[in-house]
């Protein structure tokens, strides 16, 4: 047996999209959108999204349509976005389905529910967020959903950040 050192599904360097490539080397902040309570409580892992100021506030995010979240965002309505920190590391993983939770991702970190979704107790910092109501247009292969900032809260730490496939603060 033979033990490589570089990994088994990197398409070859001549064979990578430039665009993916691009995109890797933007920095891209961490954060876990949520909505729902209580056993109909759902949440995605989200680095591809936009806070632009204003009056109101907007927020605009690109979600999986596969996933979870965009089955039930209209649901409420609401949505809360919790910034991540250093320490939500595997936390963000599970949100992404790429690491294990038994008895779902929100047995993961501490939770309390909030007027827009469940609110991570220790995030960096969260947004309360009323969503514009469907239809959504996609985005790329994603759903754009946008939606009016409602509340703002600032937590401590600094912020979780996504480059080039890593975890970075």
């Amino acid at each position: 047996m033979t033990i490589h050192t570089d990994h088994p599904f990197v398409p070859g360097e001549g064979d990578r999209d430039p665009l993916r490539r691009l995109r890797g080397r933007l920095a891209a902040p961490v954060t876990v959108w949520t909505t729902g309570a209580g056993r109909d409580r759902a949440g995605l892992t989200i680095s591809s999204l936009l806070v632009a100021d204003g009056d109101p506030a907007r927020v605009l995010g690109l979600v999986d349509e596969d996933s979870e979240l965009a089955d039930v965002l209209d649901d409420s309505g609401l949505v809360t976005v919790n910034v991540l920190g250093e320490r939500h590391r595997f936390l963000a993983d599970v949100f992404a389905g790429l690491a294990p939770a038994p008895g779902g991702p929100f047995t993961q970190g501490e939770w309390a529910d909030g007027e827009h979704g469940p609110r991570l107790v220790d995030a960096v910092g969260h947004l309360g967020v009323r969503l514009d109501p469907a239809p959504r247009r996609h985005a790329g292969w994603a759903l754009l959903v946008e939606g009016t900032v409602e509340h703002v809260a600032v937590g401590e730490g600094d912020p979780l950040v996504h480059l080039r496939g890593r975890y970075r603060t």
